[in-house]
Protein backbone atom coordinates (compact mmCIF):
# COMPACT_ATOMS: atom_id res chain seq x y z
CA UNK A 1 0.00 0.00 0.00
CA UNK A 2 2.94 2.03 0.81
CA UNK A 3 6.38 2.30 -0.53
CA UNK A 4 9.46 4.06 0.29
CA UNK A 5 12.85 3.18 -1.69
CA UNK A 6 15.85 5.20 -0.73
CA UNK A 7 13.93 8.57 -0.08
CA UNK A 8 15.75 11.95 0.44
CA UNK A 9 14.52 14.89 0.91
CA UNK A 10 16.02 18.84 1.19
CA UNK A 11 13.58 21.81 2.11
CA UNK A 12 14.73 24.77 -0.76
CA UNK A 13 16.13 26.46 2.43
CA UNK A 14 17.26 23.50 4.56
CA UNK A 15 21.18 22.98 4.72
CA UNK A 16 20.58 19.39 5.38
CA UNK A 17 18.00 16.44 4.30
CA UNK A 18 14.98 16.01 6.53
CA UNK A 19 14.60 12.87 5.48
CA UNK A 20 17.56 10.34 4.59
CA UNK A 21 17.31 7.42 3.11
CA UNK A 22 14.69 6.03 4.14
CA UNK A 23 13.22 2.47 2.89
CA UNK A 24 10.19 1.25 4.14
CA UNK A 25 7.12 -0.88 3.24
CA UNK A 26 3.74 -0.40 4.97
CA UNK A 27 0.85 -3.22 4.07
CA UNK A 28 -2.83 -2.35 3.44
CA UNK A 29 -4.82 -2.26 6.78
CA UNK A 30 -1.61 -1.61 8.82
CA UNK A 31 -1.99 0.98 12.08
CA UNK A 32 1.61 2.10 12.23
CA UNK A 33 3.05 4.58 14.01
CA UNK A 34 5.78 7.04 14.04
CA UNK A 35 7.99 8.68 16.85
CA UNK A 36 11.13 10.57 17.19
CA UNK A 37 12.65 13.91 19.10
CA UNK A 38 11.95 17.16 18.14
CA UNK A 39 13.04 17.62 14.16
CA UNK A 40 13.81 14.04 13.72
CA UNK A 41 11.27 14.47 10.21
CA UNK A 42 8.34 12.54 11.60
CA UNK A 43 5.87 15.65 10.11
CA UNK A 44 8.05 15.54 6.68
CA UNK A 45 7.28 11.93 5.52
CA UNK A 46 3.73 12.72 6.21
CA UNK A 47 3.96 15.33 3.72
CA UNK A 48 5.85 13.10 1.86
CA UNK A 49 3.34 10.06 2.03
CA UNK A 50 0.67 13.04 1.00
CA UNK A 51 2.27 14.22 -1.51
CA UNK A 52 2.57 17.80 -0.27
CA UNK A 53 6.25 17.24 -0.75
CA UNK A 54 7.30 17.52 -3.28
CA UNK A 55 4.49 19.48 -4.80
CA UNK A 56 3.57 21.98 -1.99
CA UNK A 57 6.88 22.17 -0.58
CA UNK A 58 9.40 21.81 -3.13
CA UNK A 59 12.92 21.24 -2.64
CA UNK A 60 14.85 18.28 -3.70
CA UNK A 61 13.05 14.42 -3.38
CA UNK A 62 14.76 11.53 -4.50
CA UNK A 63 14.51 7.69 -4.32
CA UNK A 64 10.70 6.73 -4.88
CA UNK A 65 7.15 6.78 -2.98
CA UNK A 66 4.75 4.94 -4.10
CA UNK A 67 0.59 5.24 -2.05
CA UNK A 68 -1.97 3.42 -2.81
CA UNK A 69 -0.88 2.71 -6.23
CA UNK A 70 0.07 6.41 -7.23
CA UNK A 71 4.02 7.56 -7.55
CA UNK A 72 3.57 10.66 -5.69
CA UNK A 73 5.76 12.47 -7.78
CA UNK A 74 4.03 11.98 -10.64
CA UNK A 75 0.63 11.87 -9.42
CA UNK A 76 -1.31 15.71 -9.29
CA UNK A 77 -2.36 16.69 -5.46
CA UNK A 78 -5.83 16.05 -6.62
CA UNK A 79 -5.42 12.59 -7.80
CA UNK A 80 -3.74 11.89 -4.60
CA UNK A 81 -6.11 13.61 -2.23
CA UNK A 82 -9.16 10.89 -3.79
CA UNK A 83 -6.77 7.74 -1.93
CA UNK A 84 -4.30 10.21 0.81
CA UNK A 85 -5.70 12.08 3.70
CA UNK A 86 -3.87 14.11 5.52
CA UNK A 87 -4.33 15.14 8.52
CA UNK A 88 -2.46 18.40 9.68
CA UNK A 89 -0.98 18.73 13.09
CA UNK A 90 -2.95 21.83 13.89
CA UNK A 91 -6.64 22.06 12.78
CA UNK A 92 -6.18 25.96 12.23
CA UNK A 93 -4.37 25.25 9.15
CA UNK A 94 -7.13 23.06 8.15
CA UNK A 95 -10.46 24.29 8.55
CA UNK A 96 -11.97 26.13 5.68
CA UNK A 97 -13.25 29.17 7.40
CA UNK A 98 -15.75 28.83 4.52
CA UNK A 99 -18.46 26.81 6.10
CA UNK A 100 -20.83 28.04 8.98
CA UNK A 101 -21.43 24.50 10.50
CA UNK A 102 -19.14 21.66 11.67
CA UNK A 103 -21.59 19.58 8.83
CA UNK A 104 -20.95 21.66 6.21
CA UNK A 105 -17.26 21.77 6.58
CA UNK A 106 -17.04 18.25 7.18
CA UNK A 107 -18.77 17.76 3.74
CA UNK A 108 -16.58 20.37 2.33
CA UNK A 109 -14.48 18.02 0.77
CA UNK A 110 -17.13 15.76 -0.69
CA UNK A 111 -18.65 18.79 -2.20
CA UNK A 112 -15.49 19.41 -4.52
CA UNK A 113 -15.75 15.56 -5.14
CA UNK A 114 -18.80 15.92 -6.67
CA UNK A 115 -20.36 13.68 -4.14
CA UNK A 116 -23.88 12.68 -4.91
CA UNK A 117 -26.10 14.89 -2.33
CA UNK A 118 -27.39 11.81 -0.79
CA UNK A 119 -24.20 9.69 -0.09
CA UNK A 120 -22.39 12.91 1.28
CA UNK A 121 -25.63 13.12 3.97
CA UNK A 122 -24.56 9.82 4.94
CA UNK A 123 -21.14 9.99 4.86
CA UNK A 124 -21.19 13.24 7.12
CA UNK A 125 -23.78 11.85 9.47
CA UNK A 126 -21.54 8.67 10.29
CA UNK A 127 -18.01 10.37 10.47
CA UNK A 128 -19.51 12.89 13.00
CA UNK A 129 -20.64 10.04 15.12
CA UNK A 130 -17.53 7.90 14.93
CA UNK A 131 -14.84 10.52 16.04
CA UNK A 132 -17.56 12.02 18.78
CA UNK A 133 -19.08 14.94 17.36
CA UNK A 134 -22.67 14.87 16.28
CA UNK A 135 -23.97 16.93 19.11
CA UNK A 136 -21.58 19.91 17.47
CA UNK A 137 -23.22 19.07 13.99
CA UNK A 138 -24.54 22.83 13.38
CA UNK A 139 -22.05 24.33 15.43
CA UNK A 140 -19.92 27.28 13.71
CA UNK A 141 -16.38 25.23 13.25
CA UNK A 142 -14.95 28.37 14.09
CA UNK A 143 -16.07 28.76 17.48
CA UNK A 144 -14.85 25.61 18.72
CA UNK A 145 -12.20 24.80 21.39
CA UNK A 146 -8.77 23.35 19.60
CA UNK A 147 -9.59 19.85 20.62
CA UNK A 148 -13.54 19.85 19.35
CA UNK A 149 -11.49 21.81 15.99
CA UNK A 150 -8.96 18.63 15.82
CA UNK A 151 -11.81 16.19 15.73
CA UNK A 152 -13.81 18.32 12.82
CA UNK A 153 -10.45 18.21 10.57
CA UNK A 154 -10.23 14.21 11.28
CA UNK A 155 -13.74 14.23 10.24
CA UNK A 156 -13.55 15.42 6.51
CA UNK A 157 -10.58 13.50 6.02
CA UNK A 158 -12.01 10.57 7.31
CA UNK A 159 -15.71 11.65 5.29
CA UNK A 160 -13.55 11.21 1.87
CA UNK A 161 -12.72 7.74 2.62
CA UNK A 162 -9.11 7.51 1.72
CA UNK A 163 -7.51 4.42 1.32
CA UNK A 164 -4.35 5.70 3.22
CA UNK A 165 -5.27 7.94 6.27
CA UNK A 166 -1.86 9.94 7.38
CA UNK A 167 -1.85 11.81 10.85
CA UNK A 168 0.51 14.49 12.12
CA UNK A 169 -0.18 14.47 16.23
CA UNK A 170 -4.17 13.99 15.42
CA UNK A 171 -4.81 14.42 19.60
CA UNK A 172 -2.09 17.12 20.41
CA UNK A 173 -5.06 19.32 21.83
CA UNK A 174 -6.80 16.68 23.39
CA UNK A 175 -7.49 15.52 26.47
CA UNK A 176 -6.64 11.58 27.68
CA UNK A 177 -9.89 10.53 27.32
CA UNK A 178 -10.63 11.94 23.94
CA UNK A 179 -6.94 10.78 22.75
CA UNK A 180 -8.18 7.52 23.37
CA UNK A 181 -11.55 8.13 21.37
CA UNK A 182 -9.84 8.77 18.73
CA UNK A 183 -7.05 6.29 18.96
CA UNK A 184 -9.53 3.51 19.29
CA UNK A 185 -11.82 4.74 16.07
CA UNK A 186 -8.63 4.82 14.51
CA UNK A 187 -7.82 1.45 15.31
CA UNK A 188 -10.89 0.14 14.20
CA UNK A 189 -11.19 1.17 10.66
CA UNK A 190 -8.17 -0.05 10.26
CA UNK A 191 -8.31 -3.51 11.82
CA UNK A 192 -11.92 -3.58 9.67
CA UNK A 193 -9.45 -2.99 6.55
CA UNK A 194 -10.95 -0.12 5.90
CA UNK A 195 -7.95 2.16 6.03
CA UNK A 196 -4.24 1.95 5.77
CA UNK A 197 -3.15 4.38 9.34
CA UNK A 198 -0.21 6.09 9.28
CA UNK A 199 0.27 8.46 12.77
CA UNK A 200 2.81 10.39 13.72
CA UNK A 201 2.67 10.63 18.05
CA UNK A 202 4.23 12.02 20.93
CA UNK A 203 1.30 10.33 23.15
CA UNK A 204 3.73 6.71 23.65
CA UNK A 205 1.44 4.98 26.20
CA UNK A 206 -1.94 5.11 23.19
CA UNK A 207 1.05 4.31 20.83
CA UNK A 208 1.89 0.97 22.98
CA UNK A 209 -1.62 -0.06 23.19
CA UNK A 210 -3.05 0.51 19.97
CA UNK A 211 -0.42 0.49 17.11
CA UNK A 212 0.92 -2.62 15.00
CA UNK A 213 3.95 -1.09 14.95
CA UNK A 214 6.14 1.52 15.42
CA UNK A 215 9.24 3.18 13.46
CA UNK A 216 11.81 5.45 14.76
CA UNK A 217 12.87 8.33 12.92
CA UNK A 218 16.23 10.33 13.73
CA UNK A 219 17.95 13.03 12.54
CA UNK A 220 15.70 12.01 9.38
CA UNK A 221 16.97 8.35 9.33
CA UNK A 222 15.02 5.25 10.02
CA UNK A 223 16.60 4.27 13.58
CA UNK A 224 14.41 1.19 14.69
CA UNK A 225 11.17 -0.37 13.07
CA UNK A 226 8.85 -2.96 14.83
CA UNK A 227 6.29 -4.01 17.17
CA UNK A 228 5.58 -1.29 19.95
CA UNK A 229 6.70 -3.90 22.70
CA UNK A 230 10.33 -4.00 21.31
CA UNK A 231 10.81 -0.97 19.39
CA UNK A 232 9.47 1.44 22.39
CA UNK A 233 11.38 -0.34 25.43
CA UNK A 234 14.63 0.93 23.95
CA UNK A 235 15.11 1.79 20.22
CA UNK A 236 12.79 5.45 21.19
CA UNK A 237 14.83 5.82 24.12
CA UNK A 238 18.09 5.79 22.75
CA UNK A 239 17.06 8.39 20.26
CA UNK A 240 15.63 10.82 22.38
CA UNK A 241 11.33 10.15 21.29
CA UNK A 242 10.79 9.20 24.90
CA UNK A 243 9.33 6.28 26.79
CA UNK A 244 6.31 5.52 28.29
CA UNK A 245 5.58 6.05 31.84
CA UNK A 246 5.30 2.50 32.38
CA UNK A 247 9.19 1.69 30.94
CA UNK A 248 10.42 4.32 32.96
CA UNK A 249 8.70 2.87 36.11
CA UNK A 250 10.55 -0.39 35.38
CA UNK A 251 14.18 1.36 34.81
CA UNK A 252 13.82 2.98 37.70
CA UNK A 253 13.35 0.03 39.53
CA UNK A 254 15.74 -2.28 37.42
CA UNK A 255 18.70 0.13 38.45
CA UNK A 256 17.43 -0.37 42.17
CA UNK A 257 17.44 -4.03 41.78
CA UNK A 258 14.01 -4.24 41.81
CA UNK A 259 13.73 -5.70 38.67
CA UNK A 260 15.88 -8.47 37.12
CA UNK A 261 18.29 -6.83 33.99
CA UNK A 262 16.93 -9.44 32.02
CA UNK A 263 13.37 -8.79 32.15
CA UNK A 264 12.15 -7.41 29.21
CA UNK A 265 10.95 -3.73 29.86
CA UNK A 266 7.20 -2.97 29.83
CA UNK A 267 5.42 -0.43 27.69
CA UNK A 268 1.95 -0.76 28.43
CA UNK A 269 0.20 -1.00 31.70
CA UNK A 270 -0.92 -4.57 31.27
CA UNK A 271 3.12 -5.35 30.90
CA UNK A 272 3.60 -3.60 33.78
CA UNK A 273 1.41 -4.90 35.89
CA UNK A 274 2.96 -8.47 34.87
CA UNK A 275 6.39 -7.18 35.62
CA UNK A 276 5.61 -5.41 39.07
CA UNK A 277 3.32 -8.65 39.98
CA UNK A 278 4.15 -10.03 43.34
CA UNK A 279 6.84 -8.01 43.71
CA UNK A 280 7.55 -5.71 47.10
CA UNK A 281 8.43 -2.53 46.76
Amino acid sequence: MLSLDQVTYQYPTGERPALRDLTLTIPAGQFCAVVGANGAGKSTLAYTLAGFVPHFYRGTLTGSVSVAGLDTTKATLADLVRRVGLVFQSPYNQISGSKFTVREEVAFGLENLGVPRDEMAARVAATLELVGIAALAERSPLNLSGGQMQRVALAAVLAMQPQVLVLDEPTSQLDPVGAKEVFSAVQALAAAGRVTVVMVEHKLEWVAAFAERVLVLADGALAADGPPTEVLAEAALAVGAGQTRYTQAARLARARGGLPAEQPLPVTLPQAVAAFGGRRA
